[in-house]
C-alpha cells in the first residue's frame, strides 16, 4: 500500500536548479540539488544528462556547492563556481570527469560567469568588500583591507537585501580571466553592482546589466563597452529593472527583459537596435516572461527571433518571438510549470513539474515536437499516496459590482468520493501565479495523504493573466481578492466536494492574505500566515524593497498612500479575531521583516485569541520554506500540518 507522504520526504527530495546545454555534443550539464543531512545544508553537485536518453552520470561529488555550469565554446571542458574554495571560486573541469582545476584566484566571491567566444577568457562577476566608511568614494592606493566587522554605515538607498543583510560593505564588478593561466584583470570600478555580462558575437564588445547610483541604486541599466572594459556607455534610461539582455548574431539588436516602473513584477520583453540606440517593446504588454533566469536566447545564426518562457495562464509555455516585429508562435505548451531553459543545435531541454508530479528534465526538438523525460530524480514519489488535479473555473465577484470567472488549481486525493477538508492556499506576489514546487508547499502532499483537497487560486491581482487582471488588485488589496477566495469556497462545498473544515494558508503575499482573511471572516477553522506582510505603513519603511514596491502597490509615494497602507492592513483588523493562527516567520526576514509578524501575534494575544503562536526561525530570511536550513524546512511543514489538521480537521 503506499505510504503517506511525511515532512522528512524534504530530506530525500532532489531537484534541478540550473542546466547548460554544449552546442555541437549531445549533452546538458545540470546542478543537481540535494540535502546534506549530517551537516543540515544544502548541496548540489554537477550531473551530465546525454540528450539521446542514455544513463546521465556525476561530475562533481562532495559535499561542496558546485552551481553555474557553463560550458566552453568547443564543449570539451565545463566552467562551474564552487564553495570548495573560500570565498566561492571558479573552476573547470574536463567533460569526461577528473579533477576540477581552479581558474587562478580572485580577489572576492564569484557570483556569475560567461565563456568568450573564441574560449580564451571568461567574464566573471566578482563580490569585492569595500569600506562603507568612504560612502562609495574609491580608496587611496596604499589604503589597507576594510575591517570585516566594522560599524555599518548606512547613507544611501538600499543598505539591505533579503538573504544577504547589510549590502553597503560589497560590490559586485567584472573582471576578465585568462582562461589558460588564471590571470584576473578588473573591467570595472565604481560605487555601483554589475548584474550580468556578455560577450558580442564577435567578442569585442561586452553588454553588461549595472546598478544605479546613490538613491536609484534599486534600479538596473543595460551599458555596454569595449572587451578591454574602455569606453562604457549606457544604452536603457527609462527602464527601472533590466534582466538578461540577449545579442544578436548579426550584432545588430539587443533583446532583454524588463519593466517600466519601479515595484512592477511583471516583466516583458525589449529591444534595442544598437545602430540607433532606440529602445522598443518587443510584442505586447500581454507577452510576460516567465522567469527571472537567462532563459530569452537567439539560435545561433539566426538574429530574426528568440525563443524563451513565457507566462501563460498560470503555467508556462516556450515561445518564439520574431525580432524587431514581436510576432508571437508557442512550441510547446501544457498544463505544468517551466523552471529552467538552454540550448543545443537539434535540442530545446528543459525542467518541467505540476502541483502533483516532482520536477523532471525534458529535451524535444527546437520546434517542440519529440519530447522526452531525460530524467527520474525522485523515484520513491512512487511510493506514496498520489493526487490528482484539474484546472477548475469559478464565477466570482470582481469587486466593481459585477462578476468575473477566474481559474483555480483543485488538488484532490487519488480517489476521494465527496466531501473532504481543504485547504485555500494563496500564493505570493501578489503579481506572481500559484507555483509547482514541492519543496515550499511539501504540505500540500502531507494533507492529500490525510484526505484533504487542496485550493489554489490565481484570483485579481495574479500575474500571467494580462496587466489590465493584475492592475485591479493595486490599492486594494485582501478587499477584492478575500472575497473570490470566498465564493470559490462556497462553490466547492455546494458542488459537494469540501466540507466546512476549512483553512487558509499561504507566505508573503499569501500571509498577508491568510492575516487578512483572519480579520475578516470566520469561515476559516485555522490559519497559516508564513513571511507575512501585516503592517504596510512599517513595512514601507524597513522592508528591503517596500520603499518603492508599496506604493506601486497602494498607487502613490508614501505621503498620498498612507491612508491606503493602513487601511489595507491585516494588523489593524486582527484584535478580536478567533481564528486559531499559527505564524511562521525567517527571523532575519528582510523582505517581510520579522516585526510584521511580531506585531499581528501581539494583536492577536492582547485582542484574547488564546489559539494563536508565533515560531521564528534563526538566521532565516523571506525563503525559508523553500531555501532555509532542511530540518527547518521540516519543522515548518510538520507544524503547519498539525496546526490545521488540529483545529479544521
Amino acid at each position: 500500500m503506499p505510504q503517506a507522504f511525511e515532512a522528512s520526504d524534504l530530506l530525500q527530495h532532489r531537484h534541478i536548479t540550473d542546466i547548460s546545454c554544449s552546442w555541437d555534443q549531445s549533452f546538458v550539464a545540470c546542478c543537481l540539488g540535494a540535502v546534506n543531512q549530517a551537516a543540515d545544508s544544502a548541496t548540489s553537485t554537477l550531473w551530465i544528462y546525454p540528450t539521446n536518453g542514455e544513463a546521465p552520470w556525476p561530475l562533481t561529488s562532495g559535499s561542496s556547492y558546485d552551481n553555474h555550469p557553463r560550458w566552453s565554446p568547443d564543449g570539451r571542458q565545463l566552467g562551474f563556481i564552487s564553495d570548495r574554495a573560500n570565498p566561492p571560486q571558479l573552476f573547470v573541469i574536463a567533460r569526461d570527469g577528473g579533477e576540477a582545476r581552479q581558474l587562478g584566484t580572485l580577489p572576492g566571491s564569484a557570483t556569475g560567469f560567461e565563456w568568450s567566444p573564441d574560449g580564451r577568457s571568461l567574464l566573471v562577476v566578482v563580490s569585492l568588500r569595500v569600506d562603507p566608511a568612504l560612502r562609495g568614494a574609491r580608496p587611496a592606493p596604499d589604503a589597507g583591507e576594510p575591517p570585516k566587522d566594522g560599524p555599518q554605515v548606512v547613507w544611501k538607498l538600499p543598505f539591505k537585501s533579503d538573504g544577504v543583510g547589510y549590502k553597503l560593505d560589497h560590490e559586485h564588478h567584472l573582471f576578465v580571466i585568462d582562461a589558460e593561466s588564471g590571470q584576473a584583470t578588473q573591467l570595472t570600478d565604481g560605487p555601483f553592482h554589475v548584474l550580468t555580462a556578455h560577450h558580442s558575437p564577435d567578442g569585442q564588445r561586452i553588454v553588461y546589466t549595472r546598478s544605479r547610483e546613490g538613491d536609484a541604486s534599486h534600479r538596473s541599466d543595460i551599458w555596454i563597452m569595449n572587451a578591454d572594459g574602455s569606453h562604457p556607455q549606457q544604452v536603457t534610461t527609462e527602464q527601472a529593472q533590466v534582466l538578461f539582455p540577449a545579442w544578436s548574431p548579426d550584432g545588430r539588436w539587443l533583446v532583454f527583459s524588463g519593466t517600466l516602473e519601479e515595484g512592477d513584477a511583471q516583466v516583458r520583453l525589449w529591444r534595442v537596435e544598437l545602430a540607433s540606440g532606440k529602445v522598443e517593446p518587443l510584442g505586447d504588454d500581454s507577452l510576460e516572461i516567465g522567469s527571472e533566469a537567462p532563459c530569452v536566447k537567439f539560435p545561433r545564426n539566426d538574429s530574426t527571433r528568440v525563443r524563451g518562457l513565457v507566462a501563460r495562464r498560470g503555467v508556462h509555455a516556450i515561445a518564439e518571438i520574431t525580432v524587431p516585429e514581436g510576432q508571437v508562435r508557442y512550441l510547446l505548451e501544457g498544463e505544468r510549470q517551466l523552471s529552467q531553459l538552454s540550448f543545443s543545435r537539434e535540442f530545446m531541454v528543459y525542467t518541467a513539474e505540476t502541483a502533483v508530479q516532482p520536477m523532471e528534465l525534458y529535451r524535444c526538438r527546437t520546434d517542440g515536437s519529440q519530447e522526452q523525460c531525460l530524467s527520474d530524480l525522485n523515484p520513491w514519489w512512487r511510493e506514496r499516496r498520489q493526487a490528482r488535479v484539474e484546472r477548475r473555473q469559478f464565477e466570482v465577484p470582481d469587486g466593481n459590482g459585477g462578476t468575473e470567472t477566474i481559474d483555480g488549481w483543485l488538488i484532490r486525493p487519488e480517489g476521494a468520493q465527496g466531501a473532504t477538508p481543504l485547504l485555500v492556499d494563496v500564493h505570493g506576489g501578489p503579481a506572481s501565479f500559484t507555483l509547482f514546487s514541492f519543496a515550499p508547499s511539501a504540505y500540500w502532499a502531507m494533507l492529500w495523504s490525510q484526505g484533504w483537497s487542496i485550493l489554489a487560486l490565481n484570483a485579481v491581482g495574479s500575474s500571467s493573466y494580462g496587466r489590465a487582471f493584475s492592475a485591479r488588485l493595486r490599492g486594494r488589496w485582501g478587499e477584492i481578492d478575500l472575497p473570490q477566495h470566498l465564493a470559490a469556497v462556497q462553490a466547492l462545498q455546494q458542488q459537494g466536494l469540501a466540507s466546512e473544515q476549512v483553512a487558509i494558508a499561504g507566505k508573503s503575499y499569501g500571509g498577508f492574505m491568510s492575516a487578512w482573511a483572519v480579520g475578516h471572516t470566520d469561515v476559516f477553522k485555522a490559519a497559516v500566515p508564513m513571511a507575512a506582510l501585516t503592517q504596510l505603513d512599517a513595512h514601507w519603511g524597513t522592508s528591503d524593497s517596500g520603499y518603492y514596491t508599496d506604493c506601486y502597490a497602494m498607487q502613490g509615494e508614501d505621503a498620498e498612500a498612507r491612508e491606503r497602507m493602513r487601511a489595507h492592513s491585516p494588523i489593524e483588523f486582527l484584535r478580536g479575531a478567533t481564528t486559531p493562527t499559527l505564524l511562521l516567520h525567517g527571523a532575519d526576514d528582510e523582505r517581510c521583516p520579522r516585526g510584521q509578524a511580531e506585531a499581528a501575534f501581539t494583536a492577536l494575544r492582547r485582542g484574547g485569541n488564546q489559539d494563536s503562536e508565533l515560531v521564528l526561525y534563526p538566521t532565516e530570511g523571506h525563503k525559508f520554506t523553500s531555501n532555509g536550513k532542511p530540518s527547518f524546512r521540516v519543522d515548518v511543514m510538520r507544524r503547519l500540518v498539525d496546526w490545521v489538521t488540529r483545529y479544521a480537521g
